[in-house]
């Protein structure tokens, strides 16, 4: 018997795949790029300041990341293009973050791999604004979870991309071509083959004259909505506790543990990035689907901080090669869950439809914020006390986060 597939099902799973094919370009342009080519360009350029210098590089483009993002999501709201509003920031801000990849793999110093990271942070922010919107534009609110669920496994596919890519060509443009490339097809797959709705088919909200700080206040409105105001936290703690040891797993590789023979410390980041894939994914294809199914985002997202700071205790515990792999294991279930749900939390608690790429924007300084936060944080806790203060307080922080969400009422 043939199963007719009704033609909006059809129109959404098309959807869904060309939303994971561009946010696994987006991460794996974060984790690439971010977490191994821009490191060891750092530690190349120079080797005995290489922690403080991977906490300024990662700190200051960080800011762009954190402005760009709300900036970018407030700007796409207010587009009024007759291909759609989202498509011109999805296309201009990948081709302008490719032109910034291309830029930065020709750095040979700190103060240029700075500023071109900054550039790399804040186009593809552009387009992370614009992407981002696409969820509450056009997914229907029953499959919201499952929306999320495929930005969760792109996540963890565009982390082993952008790592294996990154680990292949370290010290070589190549790999930031290569990355950046990816985020140009994605951005015109979207554009050729799903519908960006046109004017007269959505609402566009109209810019009114302002003071700066008027203009700030509305920008941030979204923060008054209580429910609001508490998954922004929950997030801001969670992507801190994430960031404090993710930035420096490089050099903790490097500095901290013990290797085996013949596994490097940029191979081991791919490995690591590989055990932490699989169980993400396998946590991400139940999480989102089941939580759709019962109806309780919050609970998703609590287990899944909890396991979170799990994770982290067992580097603290277990300072070995076989820890460091238990710990990304255990990790990605924690990240994957997660991310399978809180995406569909957040856009479930969004106070204005109208104003969803702003808001979710101003959400997304929750992931830019604490990536900015998290390497100068790092570096302090290293400074304090080693690899294991920075381990303690990356639990600490994971607690905190897990006990944020439960604050939040108007979604189970």
């Amino acid at each position: 018997m043939t199963v007719r597939t009704t033609p909006q099902r059809t129109s959404q799973a098309g959807l869904f795949g060309l939303l994971f094919v561009a946010n696994t370009a987006m991460f794996a342009v974060y984790f690439g790029v971010g977490q191994v080519l821009v490191q060891s360009a750092i530690a190349a350029a120079d080797p005995v300041n290489k922690v403080a210098n991977a906490g300024l590089v990662a700190g200051v483009s960080a800011i762009f990341a954190t402005l760009f993002n709300p900036i970018g999501g407030a700007l796409s709201d207010r587009t009024h293009f007759r291909f759609g509003r989202r498509n011109p920031w999805l296309l201009g801000g990948a081709l302008a973050a490719f032109a910034a990849l291309w830029f930065l793999g020709t750095a040979s110093t700190i103060i240029v791999i700075l500023v071109a990271w900054s550039i790399a942070q804040a186009m593809m922010n552009l387009f992370q604004a614009a992407l981002t919107a696409i969820v509450p534009d056009r997914v229907p609110r029953e499959l919201r979870g499952t929306a999320s669920a495929v930005a969760g496994i792109a996540t963890s596919v565009g982390a082993i991309v952008g790592t294996q890519v990154a680990a292949a060509y370290v010290g070589s443009i190549a790999g930031y071509l290569l990355l950046g490339a990816g985020v140009v097809a994605s951005a015109v797959l979207l554009v050729l083959f799903s519908r960006d709705p046109r004017p007269g088919e959505y609402e566009v909200v109209v810019k009114e004259r302002r003071s700066p700080l008027a203009a700030l206040a509305n920008f941030v409105s979204a923060l008054k909505h209580r429910d609001f105001m508490w998954v922004f936290i929950g997030r801001a703690l969670m992507v801190l506790s994430y960031f404090m040891v993710l930035m420096f797993q490089l050099y903790i590789l490097q500095d901290y543990i013990d290797l085996p023979a013949g596994v490097t410390a940029v191979g081991g980041v791919a490995t690591l990035t590989l055990i932490n894939t699989a169980t993400s994914v396998v946590a991400t294809l139940i999480g989102g689907p089941l939580a759709d199914k019962l109806q309780r985002y919050r609970m998703f997202v609590f287990i899944a901080s909890a396991i979170t700071a799990l994770a982290m205790a067992i580097l603290l515990l277990s300072p070995t090669w076989t820890g460091m792999m238990i710990f990304a294991a255990v990790n990605g279930v924690g990240f994957g869950a997660y991310m399978a749900v809180d995406t569909a939390l957040v856009t479930l608690v969004l106070p204005n439809p109208e104003n969803a790429a702003r808001d979710m924007g101003v959400l997304n300084v929750a992931n830019a914020g604490p990536q900015m936060i998290a390497p100068l944080a790092a570096a302090f806790f290293i400074g304090l006390g080693g690899y294991p203060t920075l381990f303690i307080a990356s639990i600490v922080v994971a607690i905190l986060g897990a006990l944020t969400v439960l604050r939040v009422k108007t979604v189970r």
